[in-house]
């Protein structure tokens, strides 16, 4: 994808949803993960459920960008930092050059690409805190879109090197999500984070 909202210049264009919508056909069965179905909007008005602490068991939508064939919904979301913007675009003071742009390069494997996620993209960054709750609403908070608790403790990850396999929530801040990222950073073992500085309902899992 070209940028984070398509081409760096507001239109919309090329997100995932649309990118490959000629293979999902907008079909939610393909686009919602089972655990997460419920959309916040639905075909007529609001669910009630935006706002609240239920976005680890909802999903986005149904929205409707200017680029997609109709509305829809989903609760799966990319790593924004994957895109490849146009030159000179920055993102929260970032330059383009943080932008992976390519699936070419060392440790793929880490990089996040594809995530069950409350929104359709985000953009982390390593001292984001936590969730309060478990689907806390996203606000500016991007690791919040993918720290949901629906297999778990763990969220399902595809990775650059399109290798796929479960994320435990706590890991999500040791993995490279740019190339600037610091993967011990403070919400990491390496970084000195303790068991008991995570919210209670993260507490109980695995450490990294």
């Amino acid at each position: 994808m070209q940028g984070w909202d398509g081409t760096g210049k507001g239109t919309g264009n090329n997100t995932w949803c649309s990118a490959l919508g000629a293979y999902h056909k907008y079909e939610t069965d393909v686009t919602c993960c089972p655990n997460a179905t419920k959309p916040w909007v639905d075909e007529v008005g609001d669910t009630g459920l935006e706002g609240t602490y239920l976005g680890s068991t909802s999903a986005w939508g149904y929205w409707k960008h200017e680029d997609w064939l109709m509305p829809l919904k989903g609760s799966y979301g990319i790593n924004g930092w994957c895109n490849n913007p146009e030159p000179g675009y920055s993102r929260g003071g970032k330059a383009e050059i943080d932008h992976w742009r390519t699936t070419d390069v060392k440790g793929a494997g880490y990089i996040p690409l594809f995530l069950g996620a409350q929104r359709y993209n985000t953009w982390p960054e390593q001292k984001e805190e936590p969730p309060e709750l478990d689907g806390q609403q996203r606000g500016s908070n991007h690791i919040r879109r993918v720290c949901l608790n629906r297999h778990n403790g763990f969220v399902n990850s595809v990775f650059l090197d399109w290798s796929a396999r479960k994320v435990g929530l706590k890991e999500l801040w040791t993995l490279k999500w740019h190339r600037s990222y610091e993967t011990d950073g403070p919400w990491t073992r390496a970084g000195n984070a303790l068991p008991s500085d995570w919210p209670t309902w993260m507490k109980s899992f695995k450490d990294y």
